[in-house]
């Protein structure tokens, strides 16, 4: 009896080591696709091997305990090119850090998915289309910073519902519209310190919230 309990003790370890190796391989097959889609002039995704199984040995990428990728951090790489939509694949990330670099096309709706995150920053890029109405379905994010692209179209208003927001920068794009009364909520009723949708071609609304209870108006 004490035989048999230990051998399935032992084949659930295989079967949990096993689900976490085919977990890093789905993940690491995401990310080199994805630097497949990249230019990378400077060279700095070169750790990024599809021969290692793991891509939590990859330079710019955090795991937690369980193998499974958490954080990519690529800000000020000299990256350019798209961001591909298997990114919205990697459930247990926390943070995708790709600020100042040269990342062009549209942010992919996909990234909705990833229902862990806490910070995305797409900041000082060449990004273009719409914000993703899918971004609103990130109840755990923090920290929402795309200025500083060229961003078009409305604000989304289920950006409303991400009442853990801290900070949702926006300025700097050129998006059209109001801000919706679900966003300028967030300075009320949410966690939010500080808005800025300003140097946009948004019109009769507030452009930007640097601290609860103080704004500025469009003229």
């Amino acid at each position: 009896m004490g035989a048999q309990t230990g051998a399935t003790l032992l084949l659930a370890s295989l079967l949990l080591a096993l689900a976490a190796i085919t977990s890093s391989n789905t993940e690491g097959d995401i990310l080199y696709a994805q630097r497949q889609a990249w230019n990378d002039p400077n060279g700095v995704l070169q750790s990024w091997d599809p021969t290692l199984a793991n891509p939590c040995y990859w330079f710019h990428v955090s795991c937690n305990n369980e193998n499974s990728v958490v954080r990519v951090d690529l800000g000020n790489a000299g990256i350019s090119g798209p961001l591909i939509p298997e990114l919205g694949q990697l459930k247990s990330l926390r943070y995708l850090e790709l600020y100042e670099n040269k990342m062009s096309g549209r942010i992919p709706a996909t990234l909705g998915n990833l229902r862990r995150l806490i910070s995305l920053d797409l900041y000082s890029n060449h990004l273009t289309g719409a914000i993703p109405g899918s971004l609103g379905n990130i109840a755990s994010l923090c920290f929402l910073r795309i200025h500083r692209n060229k961003l078009a179209g409305g604000i989304p208003a289920s950006l409303g519902r991400l009442t853990k927001l801290l900070r949702l920068e926006l300025q700097e794009n050129m998006l059209t519209g109001t801000v919706p009364l679900e966003v300028l909520s967030l300075v009320l009723v949410g966690e939010l310190t500080k808005l800025d949708v300003a140097e946009n071609n948004l019109s009769g609304t507030v452009r930007s919230c640097k601290q609860r209870g103080q704004t500025e108006q469009a003229a």
